[in-house]
């Protein structure tokens, strides 16, 4: 979970965005860092071998405040979408302060979702998280896309507990603030 950095008087949180292939992770992360004040945040690494490749970056919002006289850091990561790379994906939850689900609204892609979510709920249960208990969110991307399901569909495959839920267009960036916005400040409210 979180690391406090004394020197720094930082909190450093750990924010993954989990789904399937093609879905739409990367692109969430790009265009975040490509509109973060680059004086608060750090360089975008991609750890890319022959067959996977994860991203990651850190940054210091400056709107959500100090949690006890500390400031937050956050960590976002991605996945790799298959889940044939499963022991990286179960690496990458370690330590989880919270999740971004990024679901592919196309009707093509519908049990790719529901197998991806299903996969996630394996990881963190072997690390003995609880996904009620971890700020976590859906985005529902590729909304401008054809051949889509509708949110309430998309709901009932994928979101049953409820969560709060985004429609998004991320190469566009409509949703992807939202969505990051959601779950960073649950992560906050968690720490406090």
């Amino acid at each position: 979970m979180s690391m406090i950095n004394y020197a720094s008087r930082e909190i450093n949180c750990k924010i993954v965005y989990y789904g399937t292939g093609l879905g739409g992770k990367t692109t969430n992360l790009e265009y975040i860092y490509s509109r973060v004040n680059p004086e608060t945040k750090g360089k975008m690494i991609s750890l890319a071998t022959e067959t996977e490749r994860t991203l990651f970056f850190d940054f210091l919002p400056i709107d959500l405040g100090e949690v006890r006289g500390f400031k937050t850091r956050f960590h976002l990561y991605t996945v790799p979408g298959q889940v044939y790379y499963n022991a990286s994906r179960r690496l990458i939850l370690k330590g989880v302060d919270g999740i971004v689900f990024v679901a592919d609204s196309q009707r093509t892609r519908a049990e790719a979702n529901i197998e991806a979510m299903h996969n996630l709920y394996e990881n963190l249960e072997t690390y003995g998280y609880d996904l009620a208990s971890i700020p976590f969110a859906i985005q529902y991307n590729k909304r401008d896309m054809p051949n889509i399901l509708s949110v309430e569909e998309l709901r009932a495959q994928i979101n049953p507990m409820g969560v709060p839920d985004f429609e998004a267009i991320a190469i566009e960036g409509k949703g992807v603030f939202e969505t990051l916005s959601c779950v960073s400040k649950m992560v906050v409210k968690a720490l406090s």
